[in-house]
């Protein structure tokens, strides 16, 4: 995994990261973005799993930048 620290918040909000979506038994979603430690969400649809990880994805990077906190790169370099 590769680490950035120095570039600008809106480098690291536009950055395109891999995730995985795992359905449950009760008919959500749970969905995730193994790059980002504790960054997933859940959705009654893939659709609003997606959508409800984008805010946790932004929120998670927006922390992290303002912590200080080492922010990695997705290593699928294809999805940017």
């Amino acid at each position: 995994m590769v680490y950035v620290t120095s570039e600008s918040l809106d480098y690291y909000l536009n950055l395109n990261y891999a995730f995985s979506v795992y359905p449950e038994k009760t008919g959500m979603y749970t969905i995730m973005i193994p790059e980002l430690p504790g960054c997933m969400s859940q959705g009654k649809s893939i659709a609003e799993a997606v959508k409800n990880l984008e805010k946790a994805r932004r929120y998670w990077i927006i922390r992290a930048w303002d912590s200080g906190n080492e922010i990695p790169i997705p290593s699928d370099t294809n999805l940017n």
